[in-house]
């Protein structure tokens, strides 16, 4: 084999290697937004749930752990 064939053998194995990363980096990409995504919205949505749980207690007429009366 001469050379030249050798080195654009090479350089095309290359270019397959650096098309296949450039998709998983692509597909990585995309994976992490959507879980991002998905990590903001239980966010608020965990806020939205420790505002109502703080509202209930304020408003219950005894507080929640307190022990009964016949221990």
């Amino acid at each position: 084999m001469s050379d030249a064939k050798i080195l654009a053998e090479r350089i095309d194995a290359l270019e397959m290697r650096i098309a296949y990363q450039d998709d998983t980096i692509e597909t990585l990409n995309e994976t992490i937004t959507a879980q991002w995504k998905q990590i903001d919205a239980l966010t608020r949505q965990m806020e939205e749930l420790r505002e109502r749980l703080q509202e209930a207690e304020s408003n219950a007429a005894a507080p929640i752990n307190e022990r009964p009366p016949h221990y």
